[in-house]
């Protein structure tokens, strides 16, 4: 056990964010910073980091950051031009015409639509797309955001093409020597890479044998929560239905992560159960004897319904204001979609699904990628610290390649409306991405200093010292909170790809420390950390904001810890059985 002064030094700027984020309620564009500012000083008075390592280790994190934002950048611009050709309002009305029946809606908006945005675009993006779209089917807007928060679970993991596990993950066990000494030199892995893309089938497999409620859970909440009889018992008439979609979704899940890597399950395994599960309800398979319904409207509690009618028209996607702390919602008119035909709307991203599983199994294409554009940082202020930005094969460039094609193929017919997509769609984005833009920095600027506290001195860093700790009071029983200790993480940060950067390190050094599997902990990391965003307390406030009901926050955080507890104590108990009974011998 490490030394008392020690540990509570190293959890200073975690209890900092803890503080400010969760019983202050500030935005993480503001309590970052501030984090940041206390990890320098722990750093310099508490580990005797020299400056010029504080200074590289937050430039080497402000680098990382800008990884993300590329990626994040160009998901949310190409979403924002399908909104303003029209083509994401003719997606929609396509899936609000499959069934009447609230339940069905549910399964395929909220299961299938939503793992499909966090595929192709993560970052709170769901909800804030598909809680409007469900207040405008009639959905009251406090069940909306509930079920909205729930339905993408599986996906998180892999959310952004894989950005949680690429960056969040893999780039931060790079920059840690202790690591790539265990991995790659002395154990049986080439790279963190190859490493990394074993943890995403374990991240899969836990998902796929714990996510078979993830479909039907949403509809349970609906009827438990906001039906006329507050029953579960509504749920199972759609429960062969949900069942139908899970399969479709985890069989090409599972073996896209096997084979693929980490970018592309989420992506593929929506678009395919979506093609399937909507084929079988078009077919008139799966439907329920009787439609369910909403009870009455005038019979709604009050704090159902806030600033938005259910049937409005409702804008999707609300702004994150400068400061990051408040979200307005817009009530503007859908785009003007000049007829377009549903699989001229989905176009753009089954191009985009071509492209990214092209740029990374095509080895010249990639090998051309990597090497090209690429900006490179050696030896950062002389600390041996390396990184570097891939610029075109990040899926970033692939996100804005498509956003000029979506653009060029939706307006074909009317070529004078190309230069106003482009304008407001860059503008939106743009706006979207300031309060990340901040809180990414300052978030993985902080985490490399406490990661680089370590290699600057010579010592244990201050994660490997938490570790340590951790490892000492839970002992073998660990990874049952493992998955909790990655959901925490992402309470606390609104972000899997960021737990995964808090806490990736601290996970192996328990494993380690406990004698157990660090691919398996590592992997309950990465379901942690989808898991907490259902309590992230800026991504409830986004939710929330853009369908008018800002201040429920309590509520709806309450209401999925239901879910969160199901999935944290699952995981937990598969942790235990895969690390010391069915796996043992994983590394």
């Amino acid at each position: 056990m490490p030394p008392i002064t020690s540990i509570v030094l190293a959890l200073v700027p975690l209890m900092i964010i803890t503080y400010l984020m969760v019983i202050r309620f500030w935005p993480a564009t503001r309590a970052m910073p501030v984090a940041w500012v206390v990890a320098l000083a722990v750093g310099y008075l508490g580990w005797g980091m020299s400056p010029r390592w504080l200074a590289g280790a937050t430039i080497n994190g402000f680098i990382t950051a800008l990884s993300i934002l590329w990626i994040v950048f160009g998901a949310i611009l190409l979403l924002y031009t399908l909104k303003e050709t029209g083509a994401f309002d003719v997606i929609n009305r396509g899936f609000a015409s499959i069934s009447d029946d609230r339940r069905v809606q549910v399964v395929v908006l909220v299961f299938l639509m939503c793992s499909f945005m966090e595929g192709a675009a993560g970052f709170g993006t769901p909800a804030a797309v598909v809680g409007p779209l469900l207040v405008g089917l009639g959905f009251p807007p406090l069940a909306a955001v509930v079920i909205a928060l729930t339905g993408n679970l599986m996906a998180i993991t892999f959310g952004a093409v894989g950005t949680p596990l690429v960056i969040g993950m893999q780039d931060t066990l790079e920059s840690v020597s202790m690591v790539k000494t265990q991995v790659v030199v002395n154990g049986p892995f080439g790279s963190i890479s190859l490493w990394v893309d074993q943890i995403a089938v374990w991240a899969a497999t836990y998902h796929a044998i714990v996510g078979i409620a993830v479909p039907i859970m949403g509809v349970m909440m609906m009827t438990r929560f906001f039906g006329e009889e507050r029953s579960i018992r509504p749920a199972f008439a759609v429960l062969p239905l949900a069942l139908f979609s899970w399969v479709t979704f985890v069989i090409p899940y599972w073996l896209t992560a096997y084979y693929l890597g980490p970018e592309f399950p989420a992506l593929l395994g929506s678009m395919v159960a979506m093609v399937l599960t909507i084929g079988a309800l078009k077919a008139g398979y799966f439907h329920p004897d009787d439609d369910w319904e909403f009870a009455p409207r005038d019979t709604w509690p009050s704090h159902w319904v806030g600033g938005i009618e259910p049937g409005e028209s409702v804008g999707q996607g609300g702004q994150i204001a400068a400061d990051g702390g408040t979200v307005t919602s817009s009530n503007t008119a859908l785009a003007d979609d000049d007829g377009m035909s549903i699989w001229m709307a989905w176009l753009p991203y089954g191009l985009l699904a071509v492209l990214l599983v092209l740029t990374r199994v095509w080895a010249p294409l990639t090998d051309f990628l990597q090497s090209t554009l690429v900006l490179q940082w050696n030896n950062i202020l002389g600390t041996g610290l390396d990184n570097s930005i891939s610029v075109l094969y990040l899926p970033g460039a692939v996100f804005v390649f498509v956003h000029f094609t979506a653009v060029l193929l939706h307006r074909l017919g009317n070529l004078g409306r190309i230069p106003t997509d482009i304008k407001n769609s860059w503008a939106e984005t743009f706006e979207r991405i300031a309060p990340p833009l901040v809180a990414l920095l300052f978030a993985v600027g902080t985490v490399q200093i406490m990661l680089q506290s370590g290699a600057a001195t010579g010592g244990d860093s201050m994660l490997i010292v938490l570790s340590k700790a951790v490892a000492g009071v839970a002992g073998g029983t660990y990874p049952f909170f493992a998955a909790f200790v990655g959901a925490f993480g992402a309470f606390l940060a609104g972000s899997n790809t960021v737990s995964d950067i808090l806490f990736g390190t601290f996970q192996f050094g328990v494993a380690r420390d406990i004698g157990v599997s660090r691919t398996l902990l590592l992997a309950a990391q990465a379901v942690g950390g989808a898991i907490g965003n259902l309590i992230a307390i800026h991504n409830v406030v986004a939710a929330l904001a853009v369908v008018g009901l800002v201040g429920e926050e309590g509520r709806v955080i309450r209401l999925e810890l239901i879910p969160l507890i199901y999935y944290g104590v699952f995981t937990g108990i598969l942790s235990l059985l895969f690390v010391y009974v069915l796996f043992p011998g994983v590394f």
